[in-house]
């Protein structure tokens, strides 16, 4: 799914916590924090924090949920269930496929692929429901990591 531009020996795509941090909107002592709660737990190398693509996504949708007013601990189960359905959705079918949206109330979760379902589901919810583009999301992990290659492409001529 991301080109092998800052890989790791065993050649996984990973990102640093700076480039986490402004893709999140979030700041880096909030990512170390969630690390300190096992919210997303970056591998660690030479005190530095590594996330691959998938925790990249988990932290955007952290950082969406959050500022959409949802406690830790919410967050922290509506993750849990994320994990469990983008198993087998996590890859080209996100990057490529249709738009997926989430849908939560911080208990429940709805990965909805057309407008009109999440819609639907807004109107039979009698709860306040959060909407995040999980689509969206991917698309600005990968413009990061274009941005990074193009970059460092350059930076060599």
């Amino acid at each position: 799914m991301f080109p092998p531009d800052s890989a790791s020996a065993n050649g996984e795509r990973f990102f640093f916590s700076s480039d986490v941090s402004q893709m999140a909107r979030v700041t880096l002592r909030q990512l170390q924090w969630w690390d300190e709660r096992k919210l997303v737990t970056p591998r660690k190398q030479d005190h530095r924090r590594l996330y691959t693509p998938r925790q990249v996504l988990e932290i955007l949708t952290a950082g969406e949920l959050r500022r959409k007013g949802l406690s830790l601990q919410k967050i922290r189960r509506v993750l849990r269930l994320l994990r469990r359905e983008l198993n087998q959705r996590f890859g080209q079918e996100l990057e490529y496929g249709p738009r997926l949206f989430l849908l939560t109330d911080g208990q429940l979760l709805f990965l909805e692929e057309q407008p009109e379902r999440v819609l639907a589901r807004l109107a039979e919810t009698p709860k306040a429901m959060c909407l995040v583009c999980l689509s969206d999301l991917v698309h600005r992990i990968l413009a990061r990591d274009i941005l990074h290659m193009s970059t460092r492409q350059l930076s060599l001529f």
